[in-house]
């Protein structure tokens, strides 16, 4: 074939050339399907549900109620003078998206070998509409907490918007990107390690009692407070409740310490997510 032939083509599929090599040129070309997997996950989840959406509402009432009767009220934990519902609401909004983007992402691989065995596109369109997707239901249950914090501030509890807020968009960045990271290094691992996939759920439940998601920092044992603050998520909750609550140990080193975690699981989750694309498709 010419060379003149060769520039006739529209669109050229090579493989990367090296591990971190990512085509947002292409990512931004495929948008459209990018979009129509985020309306499929919505559409298909509630689909033949009876109550559809409302599960969004549901959910999180429901496990609030749960952690008031028993984290509040039986184990009498502090609550930094917060009222029950809105402090475990806080942060269970918070810790649903990160897990959400975790859980689903880490088995993208497995769940979608067919579509990826037969058609080409920027396998990162997946994981990406994953997280986009997970967003809505987010948005939904941030509202509850919205509604919630309405409710009690006619109440006159004692919980105040805070400067924080201005740093809500990075908060959900954040969570969002941690979520993607981890879960492209398992989504990654489980093509050839499948135990992982069993691991994946209840190591997430595990990790949230690591956060303080039921629990404020400050009421966390001193001995223990140092491995809990090196869990990523908990700078993110922590300064997610003092941006809509005014209570928390927000510090910029917490939230960097978290950003830079994030960075590097992100950038090797890349790495690993290309270096096994390239023939997931023999293993899985």
């Amino acid at each position: 074939m010419s060379s003149k032939n060769q520039e006739d083509w529209d669109l050229v599929i090579k493989g990367h050339s090296s591990l971190f090599d990512i085509n947002f040129g292409d990512i931004w070309r495929y948008r459209d399907l990018l979009f129509m997997f985020v309306k499929r996950d919505f559409v298909s989840f509630y689909k033949q549900t009876i109550l559809g959406p409302l599960w969004f509402f549901i959910q999180p009432i429901f496990t609030t109620i749960v952690f008031t009767f028993v984290f509040g009220n039986l184990a009498g934990i502090s609550t930094d003078g917060l009222p029950h519902y809105l402090f475990y609401l806080s942060g269970i909004t918070a810790w649903n998206y990160f897990s959400d983007c975790l859980t689903k992402t880490s088995t993208v691989f497995k769940d979608n070998a067919n579509i990826f065995g037969k058609v080409y596109f920027p396998r990162l369109i997946m994981p990406l509409s994953i997280v986009v997707s997970n967003l809505v239901r987010f948005g939904v249950q941030l509202l509850l907490l919205l509604l919630m914090m309405a409710y009690f501030g006619f109440e006159g509890a004692n919980f105040q918007l805070t400067y924080g807020v201005f740093f809500f968009p990075v908060l959900v960045l954040l969570m969002a990107l941690l979520g993607l990271g981890i879960g492209l290094i398992i989504t990654a691992l489980t093509t050839k390690y499948r135990d992982l996939t069993f691991l994946v759920t209840f190591g997430v439940q595990l990790l949230m009692y690591g956060t303080t998601v039921i629990y404020p920092l400050s009421a966390a044992p001193e001995k223990y407070k140092t491995i809990i603050e090196l869990n990523p998520m908990t700078g993110i909750i922590e300064a997610f409740r003092f941006a809509f609550l005014g209570k928390g140990e927000f510090t910029l080193g917490s939230v960097g310490y978290s950003a830079i975690f994030t960075i590097i699981v992100l950038i090797l989750g890349i790495i690993i997510f290309n270096k096994t694309e390239k023939n997931f498709v023999d293993t899985i």
